[in-house]
C-alpha cells in the first residue's frame, strides 16, 4: 500500500522498510502493520487533537511534569505554542509509560522508537501470526476468565508499583495474545502519587475488568481488588508479588463528629482571645473577653 505521509520520515530514516496494511483506527490514533527488516511491527500514528474524540481531560493531566515553566504557562493559556506542547506531552506520555512498564515486566507492547508523532512498537499477534483480538471480541470459558482476570490484576499491581495507573482500562484496550492478555493504549496513564484522581481511575479500571470477566465467571464481579491494592500502596507495602485476596473490609469506625466540633470551637475561642489581647495592646482599651464554651470551663 501507499506509505501514509506521517510514516514517510520513518521510511527515510530506515526505521521502516514497508507499510503493509492498516490495522485499526481508534479514537486517538491509526495503527498500521509495517515491515522492519524481517520483523512485523506496528506504527501508531497519533491523530491531531482536533481530529480525535478522546479529549485531554484535566484530571488526566494533573501531576504530569513539564519541561519548564514557559511550557507550563503556554499550556495553561492555551496559545498555539501551548496547544502544540500539550499535544507533544500527551503523545510522549504513552511512549514514556510503555518504556517504563515494559522495563518493569508489565505485559505491554514493547516500544522501539518514536518519531514525529509516530510510535513504532511490537505487533501483538495471535498463534497464527495475525493481529491479536481484543478481549471484547472473544468468548471465554469460566476457568479462562478467572485465569486471565488474575493475570490482568497482577499487571495492574505491577503498574501501580511503578507509580502508574492506566486510567482508561477496559476490554477494548486489552489484546489477547498466545501468552495471555496484553495491555495497550496508555497516553492517559496517570501518576499514582501526583494525581488526586488516581484512586478513582484505578477503581474504575479494576471494576471494568471485573465486569468484563464477570460475564463468564460471575463471582469476579464481587471482588474488591482496587481498594485492597490501594491500601497497600498508600501504606508503602505494595510489592509486585503481594498476595491479594480480592476482599476488603471498609473502616466501620464512626467519625467522632462531636470531638471535631470541640476542636473547631476551641480554635475559634483561642483566635477570638488572641484578637482581643492584640486590640487591647494596640488601643489601650479593655475589650470584653468572649466567655469560654461550657465544656472548656
Amino acid at each position: 500500500m501507499k506509505t501514509p505521509k506521517r510514516i514517510e520520515p520513518l521510511v527515510e530514516d530506515g526505521l521502516v522498510d514497508e507499510v503493509l496494511r492498516p490495522l485499526m483506527s481508534g479514537k486517538e490514533a491509526a495503527v498500521y502493520v509495517v515491515r522492519c527488516g524481517r520483523e512485523l511491527r506496528c506504527a501508531k500514528v497519533y491523530k491531531e487533537a482536533n481530529k480525535r474524540s478522546f479529549r485531554q481531560a484535566a484530571e488526566y493531566q494533573e501531576g504530569r511534569k513539564v519541561r519548564n515553566s514557559r511550557q507550563a504557562r503556554a499550556m495553561a493559556k492555551g496559545s498555539k505554542y501551548g496547544r502544540k506542547e500539550a499535544e507533544d506531552a500527551w503523545q510522549n506520555a504513552e511512549v514514556a509509560a510503555l518504556f517504563r512498564l515494559a522495563n518493569a515486566g508489565v505485559r505491554v507492547p514493547r516500544p522501539y522508537d518514536f518519531l514525529d508523532g509516530v510510535l513504532l512498537m511490537e505487533l501483538v499477534a495471535d498463534e497464527f501470526g495475525d493481529a491479536a483480538p481484543r478481549l471484547n471480541d472473544v468468548v471465554l470459558e469460566p476457568e479462562q476468565a478467572r485465569e486471565y482476570h488474575a493475570f490482568v490484576i497482577r499487571q495492574i499491581v505491577l503498574m501501580l508499583c511503578t507509580g502508574l495507573v492506566h486510567g482508561d482500562l477496559s476490554e477494548f484496550n486489552v489484546l489477547l495474545g498466545p501468552d495471555g492478555p496484553v495491555i495497550i493504549d496508555l497516553p492517559q496513564a496517570v501518576d499514582a502519587a501526583g494525581n488526586n484522581h488516581a484512586f478513582s481511575m484505578l477503581e474504575r479500571d479494576v471494576g471494568n475488568m471485573a465486569a468484563y470477566f464477570g460475564r463468564f465467571a460471575p463471582e469476579l464481579k464481587n471482588t474488591r481488588f482496587a481498594k485492597e491494592m490501594w491500601a497497600l500502596y498508600q501504606a508503602g507495602e505494595l510489592l509486585p508479588d503481594s498476595e491479594l485476596t480480592g476482599q476488603f473490609q471498609d473502616d466501620q469506625r464512626r467519625a467522632d463528629v462531636a470531638g471535631v466540633m470541640r476542636e473547631i470551637e476551641a480554635a475559634r475561642f483561642d483566635e477570638a482571645r488572641r484578637r482581643a489581647v492584640k486590640e487591647e495592646a494596640e488601643h489601650g482599651s479593655s475589650k470584653h473577653e468572649e466567655p469560654a464554651p461550657p465544656w472548656l470551663q
